[in-house]
């Protein structure tokens, strides 16, 4: 297998995922999203990293609220500005001009790069549009990719969520970690 990232692109609707995906046996009733998705990286003993924007840490939030999350997660990068998405994460500035930030493209970009900058086993990355303000006719308000780079195996989600800024980005934050979980399960089980 080349080490070359593998772009695999899936689009998903939020009803199409249940909201917690991990069956395991040794999987406790109550358990959250975020605390089934540090099981299964320890379970596979894998890093992972977060490379967001509109999120702006939510994801990265998530997981370290998880007893033990450190043994898999060491860093993540809010990357808000273009400037930061190619200082941090190596996304081209000739994709961000062809494509936008808020593109299948730069969340491909931006799940390879913060993997490799943090030289973790993953990473999950969110890019989108929150509002209230921003939106436009090709890209409204509530378009989000998620990009998600599991062992150079990387996928990209494309949402449209509803709700004010604060309920975007935590429906986007959500989506993420459900991205993340079923792209772990995919590449490892």
């Amino acid at each position: 297998m080349s080490d070359e990232p593998v772009l695999m692109e899936i689009e998903l609707q939020p009803e199409s995922i249940p909201s917690q995906m991990a069956t395991a046996e040794d999987s406790p009733l109550d358990e959250t999203l975020e605390g089934a998705v540090v099981r299964l990286l320890k379970k596979h003993r894998l890093k992972v990293t977060t490379a967001e924007s509109c999120t702006g840490g939510l994801v990265a939030a998530r997981l370290v609220n998880v007893a033990g999350a450190s043994e898999v997660f060491h860093e993540g990068f809010i990357t808000y500005s273009n400037k930061a998405k190619r200082k941090y994460l190596d996304v081209k500035k000739r994709t961000l001009k062809a494509y936008g930030a808020v593109s299948r493209q730069t969340a491909y970009e931006m799940a390879v790069g913060g993997a490799a900058a943090a030289d973790s086993d993953a990473c999950v990355a969110v890019t989108g549009i929150a509002g209230p303000d921003g939106g436009t006719e090709e890209k409204p308000v509530g378009l989000v990719y998620i990009g998600v780079c599991v062992k150079n195996d990387v996928h990209i989600g494309e949402y449209h969520f509803s709700g004010d800024r604060r309920q975007v980005r935590e429906q986007a934050a959500t989506r993420a970690l459900e991205l993340l979980q079923r792209c772990i399960m995919d590449r490892c089980e």
